[in-house]
């Protein structure tokens, strides 16, 4: 609970995947990768339970297996490629509202995102709770993939700015304005409001900055190299991390 309101955490891990097929249960560092949401669930302080939604039987009872509950199986209306993630969303929470168990937040954590963890799900909430807000979307700065350094392509190869007149007039690094992608780490919202807005991004919907490690998804087989990468020297990485100055050269 936080604030007195009920907490539900919803891993969605259907079984088509056509960038990497069954991702959603290959092992990553020793544990299927939708055990890596369920985790940070269950770490999080808020969250009251933490259900799986699946069109398969073998993938619930994995997620049963790695603490998560999985009351029903998604339909498979919702399981499509084209079916938009609110539909199984609002699936769960209204099949669980109609048994009873009824919940004032919904957070979403991905299998894609595994390197999430339950004090992000803690910081974002809090963040959610205090601020005059709906929802709450993980966010992370655009550093080598800003805007500012993009080109353009002609079709003879040559190359001009994107957002600058000419080369020479293109900032530093240090003098860009911050901006900020979508980066699938964690989704959350007040049930009323996705209810109303159908999605988590709009106009009263904050943004919670995921740590760059983090912030790294599984769309492809490069994509879980790397995050395996990550995930096996997390140690490494947060040492530097607090020895590392600010700024960059």
């Amino acid at each position: 609970m936080i604030d007195g309101k009920r907490v539900l955490a919803i891993v969605p891990a259907r079984k088509g995947s056509k960038g990497l097929p069954l991702k959603n249960i290959r092992p990553l560092a020793g544990k299927p990768l939708l055990a890596w949401p369920i985790a940070a669930a269950r770490a999080s302080a808020h969250v009251d339970r933490v259900i799986i939604s699946t069109d398969d039987q073998g993938f619930a009872d994995l997620a049963v297996e790695h603490g998560a509950d999985a009351p029903f199986l998604r339909p498979a209306e919702l399981a499509s490629d084209t079916a938009p993630s609110i539909g199984f969303i609002l699936h769960a929470v209204e099949t669980l509202a109609e048994a009873g168990d009824v919940y004032d937040y919904v957070v979403l954590l991905e299998p894609t995102s595994p390197l999430t963890e339950g004090s992000d799900v803690d910081a974002a909430l809090e963040q959610l709770v205090a601020g005059d807000a709906d929802a709450i979307v993980g966010v992370s700065k655009l550093e080598a993939t800003h805007p500012a350094f993009a080109v353009r392509k002609a079709d003879d190869g040559g190359i001009t700015p994107y957002a600058a007149a000419s080369f020479g007039e293109m900032p530093r690094r240090q003098d860009i304005e911050p901006l900020f992608v979508l980066d699938g780490t964690l989704y959350a919202s007040t049930v009323a409001a996705l209810k109303r807005e159908r999605g988590f991004c709009h106009a009263r919907t904050l943004g919670y900055e995921t740590a760059r490690h983090k912030a790294h998804e599984v769309d492809d087989l490069v994509d879980f190299i790397c995050i395996e990468a990550i995930a096996s020297n997390l140690d490494t990485i947060l040492s530097e991390d607090r020895a590392s100055p600010t700024g960059t050269e």
